[in-house]
């Protein structure tokens, strides 16, 4: 580049930068419309069903009753005297796991027909449109995302706050669910 007077002196001028402020890349440089995109959300929500998956073999049959969820951050409630302010995850109750239902009520059950007793009530009729809803463990993003350093650790914290939430519901011991839980000190 030479200045407007004509001599052959070089102007050197400040070096144009993709990111005027410097602060490095913004974002994938990837359009939306391609599917090779994948926002964070997407993302994490692919960590969250690698959690589950690694789970899947030993607790098939407990969590084909579970949902699990992804919100963003969590309601606003009053505190409580909890010692975790903000939280990671919580667990809508559903019915019972099938692994732990309790025993079915006992019905006697007439050796003969003539020393049958009262008879047993009738169930309830179902009624249309309440169907029962399964449990459901909510993860909540941002905090989540916040708490980790980097991918692999992100990976760690929601398979620990599923294991945790999935063992509250079961009502065992995290460690049952995932020998590789951290064991407390």
């Amino acid at each position: 580049m030479h200045d407007s007077e004509g001599s052959g002196r070089r102007v050197t001028g400040r070096v144009r930068r993709r990111d005027r402020h410097g602060r490095g890349l913004r974002g994938s440089l990837v359009p939306p419309n391609v599917p090779l995109y994948r926002s964070r959300s997407d993302r994490f929500d692919d960590l969250v069903l690698l959690a589950v998956s690694q789970l899947e073999p030993r607790w098939e049959a407990e969590l084909s009753g579970m949902e699990f969820a992804v919100e963003e951050i969590p309601p606003v409630i009053p505190d409580v005297g909890d010692p975790e302010p903000v939280p990671l995850g919580r667990l809508e109750a559903g019915p019972t796991p099938p692994a732990r239902m309790w025993p079915p009520p006992m019905r006697p059950v007439p050796s003969q027909p003539s020393d049958a007793g009262p008879a047993a009530p009738p169930d309830p009729p179902e009624r249309p449109g309440l169907a029962a809803r399964p449990a459901r463990i909510v993860l909540y993003r941002r905090p989540l995302m916040a708490r980790a350093d980097g991918e692999e650790e992100l990976a760690e914290l929601v398979l620990d706050v599923i294991v945790e939430q999935f063992a509250r519901w079961l009502g065992v011991d995290p460690q049952t669910v995932d020998p590789g839980y951290p064991a407390e000190e």
